[in-house]
């Protein structure tokens, strides 16, 4: 995927985003925001999978966990969904370690509970 497309597939996940929460409000579970963003992007033909697993892999060994990765975006972007009054470190931290355990280059990291979306959307990369 070209620099174009990441801007072309950033720019739809944010007005889908935009229109879940117009139509869906903040106060809901993170399960709820996922269900309906990931239906969202079905409407606009995107490509999405919902809980994608992500092994853990220490030193080249496969480890018994994996990771969940709530949105992946055409097979190369990841979205972390929350539902939570502040976004913390720790969130930022989770969205820059799967994008590095699985070796994508864009995530955004999503916090549907706040009163204008475009203060709950972050943009992540890795190695742009």
């Amino acid at each position: 995927m070209n620099k174009e497309q990441y801007n072309k597939f950033s720019k739809e996940i944010l007005d889908a985003s935009i229109r879940v929460h117009k139509e869906m409000g903040p106060g809901l579970l993170e399960s709820v925001y996922e269900q309906c963003l990931s239906k969202e992007l079905n409407l606009r033909n995107i490509k999405n999978q919902k809980q994608v697993q992500l092994p853990l892999v220490y030193r080249g060994y496969e480890l018994n966990k994996d990771f969940r990765i709530d949105l992946l975006v055409e097979d190369e972007i990841i979205i972390e969904i929350k539902a939570v009054e502040f976004l913390l470190p720790v969130h930022e931290a989770q969205i820059i370690s799967y994008l590095k355990l699985a070796d994508k280059r864009l995530g955004f990291l999503i916090n549907f509970n706040v009163p204008l979306m475009k203060n709950g959307f972050r943009r992540f990369v890795n190695g742009f």
